[in-house]
Order: structure tokens, then C-alpha cells, then sequence
């Protein structure tokens, strides 16, 4: 796990932004603490930060050459296959000075070239530099766990694992307001877009090469998307079970020490038991808050650890604990991403990078499976009775109730309201909707009229309809999920744990993630994962003898912060008399101050809704903005 940047200059002028190299490098130094080296050459430079996992010694440093200097690399991730590898490749006269799954993959490459990606199972972004053809070669991952941000003009292409490092190349900072205006709505920026005009996300799935000076960029790998109706479900529940266990044992090669995160819930629960059958001495952590019970989950965690006979450690922190941690935060999002459970991940990999260099966890298999509440909600509709239409005809009066998500009661109100709002929609619409926080006519209000008249006239709609294309007229539940798992698993999910994990030097791996079996599960029918009355039901009945009984039938939650509170006392000075004020609103000149002033009103109200997740939304914004533009 590392940070890697780079620049290949066409001319000149491309040239002259050489000399940020080492800065740019050095801005990745949190992702990659062990080691930093560059390269650079007359026209191209590449910069490593190196956090060692795998072959900690000096000869697995990066960036790393071939014996005849002709291939360069620079890796950020892990390669879990890469002993399978590295003895097919010996077995054709290839030898290695190394021990490391990033000369595995240098050589592979050098081998079959852009090939070389079908046969990796784990995680990635890399470049390979190809000094006698004077080419790049860049990828990433299958479900983008790691990320890869580039920026190609005329004069230079230059990439990195962060938009801090991009910056540092002086780069013009020109804000796309359309991607804001998709922010306001959703709380991050889905790829391939960025806050920038001229910066880009490489796709999840995707390569790209550099052949003079032009770039090209090709789809390499998408999921068989087609479902297997004759599948019997006990064939189904016990590949299910293989295909998890295989990826997890993957997934526990490491010279350094290895944990898994356990919150108590039954994806990260079944991962540490997997584990620890392979791993007798597993150290699990978990995180929870003293101040609020209605969030606190560690009693089934524990329960969790003394079923399986881990080493167990809980962070047990007061709401205090966790706002001593928001100004690091802030500080680190170098692209505005407003997930406010990144506040959690942040604090539970600080703590965790005390005991352990890598850690894993359970994420993805919400998405994959049905886990969220808006998939209980998507099935609803989708197999709709006169109980729905009920739900939906009492619209005003669950409106009239008070909404928050503080407390059950309201947390409820809160649901019905969207479950009527999105039945009164088409299968887009209620998807888009469903995957945000705010409507797209309530986010163009935020923004300052000028702005608003562009919007209308530019790539938005586009844009959505390209992330939207997976949902048909007439959805089924198979269309929701492999929809997520191009938009919120990578774009929010897997940024947040990628970002707050590496602001902290921890390396964090995802079994469910796997490429076998992510295939295998969309060969699935939808009823294989969820129905009307249970969630994630293939693995939730998988491994119902393995885990404890108390995990079953109980509500889920979501890892989620006292953010309402928050904002309503510690950081109310903040929004009031700082960022949101009306004296820097009217400056900055970009938000329509009346708008944002309903909103401030209505976090302060009895019924605020989900408007604290939209005020989080702007305050991540507004810090962004003031540091770096």
C-alpha cells in the first residue's frame, strides 16, 4: 500500500512542471510512511511513497526497474495472487531479485502486457513507464479500491493516488461546477469527474496508456452481469461460502501485523471468523461512543470476539474524543467528500494503525448483497402491494411528523417520507434520489444564480444518465445493486475507507470484494439476497451456524456519527459566524446565501430531516475551498 505520482512532459512547457516532483511526492508521505524515492529522467518523473506490507526490505523500493532498465514501476495496492503468479512465471525462465508482489506484477506485465490485468486478484493503481518506447501505462482496480487521478493537456500528463499531490504540479484550479452541483446532491463526485475541470478519475476497471503525448483510455473489465435462474439456493449458499473463505485466507499474507476491523454487524463478523480460522492469534478492533447508545454497537461486537476467541480491542470514545479528530479531518480531504462516517473510519484506523499495519474489513457487501435500508425500500417497490400505496397516500401526514435521524421515532418518520417521495417516481429517478441527500431542484437553489443558468446548458444531465444507464424502466433488485456497486461503492464507500485509512497509514483489505466472487454473486438471482423480509439473505443464512445467534434479527444501524448534534452546539459558532455566515457566503460568491440561510434555520428546528447531512455537506465544501482555493 503506497502513494505514487508521476509526470511524462511532451514539450517545454510540460517540462517546467518537473520540478514539483519531489513536493508532489512528498505530499503522499501519510499514504506511504516507510520510504520515499523518484525518478525522473528529460522528460518524465515518477515519485513513490512506500508503506511496506509485503517484502519490507530496501530491494522491494520503488519505483522499481527491470534488470535491463527499460520498465519502470510505481504500485499502490496489493497483488493476493502473486506467489501463483510469480511461479508460472519462473516456470517459464523468468527469475526475481525480490520477494515482492510488485515485481511480480512488473514482470507480468512486461510479459503479456495490458493481458497481465485479467490475471490479478487484488487491488490496485500502478504505472509503468517503458523508457525505450517512451510510454505510460496506467490502471486500476476491478471495483476501484485504490484510486488514480490524472490530469493531460497539450504540454503534460501528470497522475497521482491523491488530488494534494496533483496540486502540487501548479496546476490551474478551475472549479467544474457541474460536479458541485452533483456533490450538493449526493455528498461526493462519482468518477470519472473530479472538483476540477482539467483533473479526471480513472474508472474503476479501466487502463489507460500515453503514446505520444495522446491518451487513450479502455474498459478491461466490467461484471458478467447475467443471472443464473436454475441455480439451486443450497449449491448457491455453499460456493457462496467457499468463494468468501478463499478470499479471505487471500487476503492474510502479510510480513507485517494483521488485524480485522469487527463492528458486530454480520458482514465484518463473518470475515473475523473466516479469519481467524486461519489465524489463530487474530486481533480484532471495534469502535464505540460512551455519549450516544442509539449508535453504540460494541456489546455485539464483543459478543463476536468471545465467540470466535480473538484478541479484542474497543475504542470507546466520548463525543468529545471524536470532535478532537474533526480539524485533521477536514484537513486532509483534498476533494470535497462529505460521508460524514468517514469521522468514524478516521479515529477506528488511528487506533488501529497502533496494533496493526493492515486490516480487514466487510465492506462491499452492502452493495453487493442488499444491506442498506433503500434496497428494503427499492424491493418495496418493486414487488408493491395496497401496503405501499397506503405508505405513499399518507405523504402529508408522515411530513407533519417531526423527522430526524436521532432517534428512532423520527429516524422512521424520516423513511416514510422518502418511501412516498420515491414511489411517485420513475426507476431513475427514485434511484438518483435514493442514492442522495438533497433534490436536483434543491441543489441548483443552493447555488448563486449565475451559476444556476449554466448548469441547465451544460454536462450534468449527461453525466447522471451515464451512471443511470444500468437502470431500466422496469428495475429489478440485481439492476439497484450492480447500479451501487458502479456509484456508491466506489465513489463513497471504498473513497472513504481509502482516504481516512491512508491519512493514517493503515492498509485496509476487502474480502468481499474479491473479482470471483463478486462474479459469482451477480450470476444470482435477486430473491438469493434479499426478499421481504430479510437482507444480505445468502450470507446471512450461509453462516447462520457460524456466527452468534444475538446477531440475527436485530435492527442494522449503519456506522454512522452524533453529527445533528454536533452541528446544533460544537460547531454551531462555525456555521453561523464562520463558513456559512452571510458576509462570506455573498463574497465567495458561489452559493445563494437566502437558500443556505433555510437550511441553517431548519438544522435548528424541531423537524430537521436530513438537512444536517446537507449542512455537513457545505461545511466540507467551504473548508475545502478556503484551503485550497
Amino acid at each position: 500500500m503506497c502513494g505514487i505520482t508521476g509526470i511524462f512532459a511532451f514539450n517545454l512547457i510540460g517540462k517546467m512542471n518537473m520540478i514539483h516532483l519531489t513536493n508532489a511526492t512528498m505530499a503522499l508521505a501519510k499514504r506511504g510512511p516507510d520510504f520515499q524515492d523518484i525518478y525522473h529522467d528529460q522528460f518524465v518523473g515518477l515519485g513513490h511513497r512506500r508503506l511496506s506490507i509485503i517484502d519490507t526490505s530496501f530491494v522491494a523500493n520503488q519505483p522499481m526497474w527491470d534488470e535491463n532498465n527499460r520498465y519502470a514501476i510505481v504500485f499502490n495496492g496489493e497483488i493476493f495472487n502473486y506467489r501463483e503468479l510469480r511461479k508460472e512465471l519462473e516456470a517459464k525462465g523468468i527469475s526475481f531479485f525480490s520477494q515482492s508482489d510488485t515485481e511480480v506484477l512488473l514482470k507480468l506485465y512486461i510479459l503479456e502486457k495490458e493481458k497481465c490485468l485479467n490475471k490479478l486478484n487484488g487491488f490496485f493503481a500502478f504505472c509503468i513507464y517503458d523508457k525505450q518506447e517512451q510510454t505510460f501505462f496506467l490502471a486500476r482496480d476491478r471495483y476501484g479500491v485504490k484510486p488514480l487521478l490524472y490530469l493531460h493537456d497539450e504540454d503534460k500528463f501528470i497522475f497521482a493516488s491523491e488530488m494534494k499531490s496533483i496540486l502540487h504540479y501548479g496546476i490551474e484550479k478551475a472549479i467544474d461546477y457541474n460536479s458541485l452541483y452533483t456533490y450538493l446532491q449526493l455528498n461526493y463526485i462519482p468518477a470519472p469527474d473530479s472538483i476540477f475541470k482539467t483533473v479526471k478519475k480513472l474508472l474503476p476497471g479501466h487502463y489507460l496508456k500515453i503514446v505520444k503525448g495522446q491518451l487513450s483510455v479502455v474498459n478491461f473489465y466490467s461484471i458478467p452481469y447475467q443471472a443464473d435462474e436454475t441455480i439451486p439456493y443450497e449449491s448457491a449458499k455453499n460456493k457462496f461460502k467457499h468463494l468468501l473463505e478463499a478470499s479471505v485466507q487471500r487476503r492474510l499474507v502479510s510480513d507485517v501485523p494483521l488485524g480485522c476491523f469487527l463492528s458486530g454487524g454480520i458482514d465484518s463478523s463473518v470475515i473475523t471468523g473466516l479469519a481467524k480460522k486461519h489465524k489463530p492469534d487474530l486481533h480484532t478492533f471495534s469502535i464505540g461512543f460512551k455519549d450516544e447508545k442509539f449508535f453504540d454497537e460494541t456489546h455485539y461486537a464483543r459478543a463476536v470476539a468471545k465467540h470466535f476467541n480473538t484478541e479484542h480491542t474497543v475504542f470507546s470514545l466520548t463525543n468529545n474524543d471524536l470532535y478532537e479528530h474533526l480539524h485533521n479531518i477536514l484537513d486532509y480531504i483534498d476533494e470535497p467528500f462529505a460521508d460524514s462516517s468517514a469521522i468514524n473510519v478516521y479515529i477506528l484506523s488511528k487506533e488501529t494503525r497502533k496494533h496493526a499495519t493492515v486490516a480487514l474489513s466487510g465492506d462491499g457487501a452492502d452493495e453487493l448483497l442488499g444491506g442498506y435500508n433503500k434496497h428494503a425500500a427499492h424491493y418495496r417497490v418493486i414487488h408493491k402491494s395496497w401496503k405501499e400505496n397506503v405508505v405513499a397516500s399518507l405523504q402529508p401526514f408522515w411530513k407533519s411528523l417531526p423527522q430526524s435521524r436521532n432517534n428512532p421515532l423520527s429516524n422512521r418518520a424520516r423513511q416514510l417520507v422518502r418511501f412516498a417521495e420515491g414511489m411517485k417516481l420513475s426507476s431513475k429517478e427514485r434511484y438518483w434520489r435514493w442514492a442522495g441527500f438533497a433534490t436536483k431542484e434543491e441543489a441548483l437553489k443552493m447555488l448563486h444564480p449565475d451559476l444556476q443558468i449554466n448548469l441547465w446548458l451544460n454536462d450534468f444531465y449527461p453525466r447522471r444518465s451515464a451512471i443511470l444507464t444500468s437502470i431500466p424502466d422496469q428495475e429489478n433488485i440485481n439492476d439497484i445493486l450492480f447500479t451501487d456497486t458502479k456509484l456508491v461503492l466506489p465513489n463513497d464507500m471504498l473513497t472513504k475507507v481509502d482516504l481516512m485509512s491512508m491519512a493514517n497509514s493503515l492498509e485496509v483489505r476487502t474480502p468481499f470484494l474479491d473479482y470471483e466472487l463478486v462474479n459469482f454473486i451477480f450470476s444470482l438471482p435477486g430473491e438469493f439476497k434479499i426478499n421481504s423480509t430479510i437482507r444480505k439473505r445468502i450470507l446471512q443464512d450461509a453462516f447462520k451456524d457460524f456466527l452468534p445467534s444475538k446477531l440475527y434479527n436485530r435492527p442494522k444501524k449503519g456506522f454512522e456519527v452524533p453529527l445533528l448534534k454536533w452541528l446544533r452546539h460544537e460547531m454551531k459558532s462555525l456555521i453561523i459566524d464562520n463558513l456559512l455566515s452571510k458576509k462570506f457566503i455573498e463574497e465567495q460568491g458561489i452559493f445563494n446565501y437566502l437558500e443556505i440561510d433555510k437550511l441553517k434555520q431548519n438544522l435548528f428546528s424541531s423537524n430537521p430531516g436530513d438537512v444536517h447531512a446537507r449542512i455537513w455537506g457545505l461545511l466540507v465544501f467551504q473548508w475545502w475551498w478556503k484551503k485550497y482555493i
